[in-house]
């Protein structure tokens, strides 16, 4: 399965990229890391593509990593459509104080626009 993975540099990001090396480690699938410009996020996509790759290199697996440019659910919908992925990662929103889950732009845009199947990680 290919498989792409949106991150920016928050730590739910870092989070759905940790969990998504793990199951590629052991499935054996295929990983794309697109990195998008997160506003506001906690990391500059510098550190970002330091931690992917450390990540990516403790678990032992190959993925490629790019950056995307433009606005990242847009772009993440266009690469998955258009480059033959199967799935798209992307972390999956914070949960309400009403306990309803909040999603941020680009997962809601990425799940209402993509005609690839989306997992949203938690």
């Amino acid at each position: 399965m290919r498989i792409l993975l949106g991150i920016d540099g928050a730590d739910d990001s870092i989070h759905a990229l940790e969990q998504t090396v793990t199951r590629v480690a052991e499935t054996d699938d295929e990983l794309t890391v697109a990195i998008v410009d997160g506003a506001g996020a906690d990391r500059a996509a510098d550190d970002v593509e330091a931690e992917v790759d450390r990540v990516v290199d403790d678990a032992g697996i190959d993925a490629t990593i790019r950056r995307v440019d433009g606005d990242a659910g847009s772009e993440l919908v266009h690469i998955a459509e258009s480059e033959g992925f199967d799935r798209i990662a992307l972390s999956g929103g914070t949960t309400s104080p009403m306990g309803k889950i909040q999603l941020g732009s680009t997962a809601e845009f990425v799940l209402l626009n993509s005609h690839v199947s989306v997992l949203l990680i938690r």
